[in-house]
């Protein structure tokens, strides 16, 4: 069965997003095909069209923060059926035999995961496309599903800003009286901000504008740190269990170190790459203090993470757009001007047609 799709393509690092019609490939007996109805729209979109990192292959249609409805389930399918809420993050698919997979923690796959957009499928080596798209076809394994009290438009960027955050947070066990930290009010530290407060954790931002204290405090913040006020940051040395550094840029990291209390961890989630300046070793050494990395989630702890929204209430604070405007949105992006996640209406793609 050939399924012909509309979605929005880059053609080339230089060039704007596009309406593209391109083929899903043929659904498997453990597929589930779904129409997908919101699309969060995530940093990692921008720097894949932008071929930021280098490895982007054209066309490329971004997308990995998807909810939608189960259209049809392959034969061997078990946990979903039609008119199902589901949602699609970061993966499709990894190999499920090594170590990292085994425990449940298919983004550490060692032989790679397979993700939703400028990925190659493991079986047929087709390329994947992501959910700037009608519909997607994906193994059941790696389909999420979505209480039935969140939002389902709120609950998009919970797929990649929120487990993102969350990850980090459940493997230091952070709970009722732990000390977290912020590093910036954006997508991901809106969600840790959140998600932190909602897990009974005492909660502080540090940020570099004073303006954004009152946003800190309505998203769920006991106190903010203005980072560049060495009277503030020395307030609050060796008080931090958890630190989540979620600054998508290099920046500097030895002005947070000494904050850590002994055994405590900074943890970076938002900048894969080499950082300036040179890391003082000394508050590590002297403290046991750590910094360590981590990145989105696996299967089981999304869906943890989705019965816990549920659970709470929590969704991302968004701003809708149709398709169309997805070049606008992106210039925003870039300038930081959106509170705090775009998602997509994916019922304007389908009025295109």
């Amino acid at each position: 069965m050939t399924i012909n799709v509309l979605g929005y393509a880059s053609t080339s690092a230089r060039a704007p997003l596009v309406p593209y019609n391109f083929v899903r490939r043929n659904p498997r007996v453990d597929d589930v095909v779904i129409e997908i109805l919101y699309c969060g729209i995530c940093h990692t979109d921008l720097h894949y069209v932008q071929n930021d990192w280098g490895r982007s292959s054209y066309p490329l249609v971004p997308g990995h923060e998807i909810i939608g409805r189960v259209i049809s389930v392959g034969s061997d399918v078990r946990r979903f059926k039609p008119n199902d809420m589901v949602g699609v993050g970061c993966m499709v698919d990894s190999c499920q035999n090594c170590s990292s997979c085994t425990q449940g923690m298919e983004q550490y796959c060692q032989e790679g995961p397979t993700f939703t957009y400028n990925s190659i499928d493991r079986r047929d080596k087709t390329t994947t496309f992501g959910g700037y798209s009608e519909k997607i076809i994906v193994n059941e394994k790696f389909v999420l599903r979505i209480p039935e009290k969140l939002d389902p438009r709120g609950a998009a960027p919970l797929l990649c800003a929120g487990i993102t955050t969350w990850s980090p947070l459940r493997h230091w066990r952070i709970g009722m009286g732990s000390n977290i930290g912020v590093i910036g009010l954006g997508g991901l530290g809106h969600m840790a901000l959140k998600l932190a407060k909602a897990l009974g954790a005492n909660v502080t931002l540090f940020t570099r504008s004073p303006s954004k204290e009152k946003d800190a405090r309505d998203l769920g913040a006991d106190n903010v740190v203005i980072s560049t006020n060495t009277k503030q940051m020395g307030a609050v040395n060796n008080k931090f269990d958890l630190i989540i550094d979620t600054v998508p840029y290099a920046h500097e990291l030895n002005s947070y170190l000494p904050l850590l209390s002994v055994n405590g961890t900074l943890v970076l989630v938002g900048f894969p790459g080499n950082l300036e300046p040179t890391l003082n070793t000394t508050p590590l050494i002297m403290g046991r203090r750590s910094i360590a990395g981590s990145d989105i989630g696996g299967i089981a702890e999304t869906q943890e993470l989705l019965d816990f929204c549920g659970n709470h209430g929590i969704t991302a604070d968004i701003e809708m757009i149709k398709i169309e405007d997805i070049n606008k949105a992106y210039e925003r992006m870039l300038k930081s001007d959106v509170k705090y996640r775009f998602v997509i209406d994916m019922s304007s793609l389908r009025e295109m047609k």
